[in-house]
């Protein structure tokens, strides 16, 4: 039985939004899912990733290189209180980018709140790209010489998480017909 053509299915509505704002929506909260997770699984299993940062900040499985081991922390209270900070930051991204999610499923029925949703998620990923960014992949790779080790190198996970933050960054600011990035220009007269 056709529908009638002033019917709005949901489906109409949100394709109407546009494909970038549907596509920022899914990508923004498939990385929050997966943050979301990262932190309720340090949270639950604490010991698992305590290990691991244990171990890449003691650098006990580097080539231990006297010209590098003095880098390394040997507390296990600091190598705990840097774990601990991981684990907030992780859970405060998370809740960012989930409150971006909310932000840009809105967006797709009122888009003037494309731009909070675009700020608030761009939040959110930087808080990701400089966790496994800066974090995991140049302080702990490089300073701690994480790349070294065969047993705790978390460089390829680090690397496939700043990519997908990387993309998503990228398409979330991508300008559209109907949203534009910078939004409309103001005539100076």
């Amino acid at each position: 039985m056709p529908t009638p053509a002033n019917t709005k299915r949901p489906a109409d509505r949100i394709l109407r939004a546009g494909a970038l704002p549907v596509a920022a929506t899914v990508l923004t909260a498939t990385v929050a899912l997966y943050i979301a997770l990262v932190a309720f699984g340090n949270i639950t299993d604490f010991d698992s990733n305590q290990q691991y940062v244990r171990h890449v900040l003691a650098m006990d499985t580097t080539f231990k290189d006297d010209d590098l081991m003095w880098r390394a922390v040997e507390s296990t209270a600091l190598q705990d209180a840097a774990y601990v900070g991981i684990i907030v930051w992780e859970t405060l991204a998370a809740l960012v980018l989930l409150t971006a999610t909310v932000l840009w499923a809105r967006a797709l029925r009122r888009p003037a709140e494309v731009r909070r949703a675009r700020r608030a998620g761009t939040v959110g990923l930087l808080m990701i790209l400089v966790l496994f960014g800066a974090g995991f992949i140049g302080i702990g790779g490089e300073w701690f010489a994480m790349w070294q080790s065969e047993d705790w190198n978390g460089l390829d996970a680090a690397t496939r998480v700043v990519t997908l933050a990387g993309l998503v960054l990228v398409v979330t600011h991508l300008p559209s017909a109907e949203n534009p990035a910078d939004g409309p220009r103001e005539s100076r007269s």
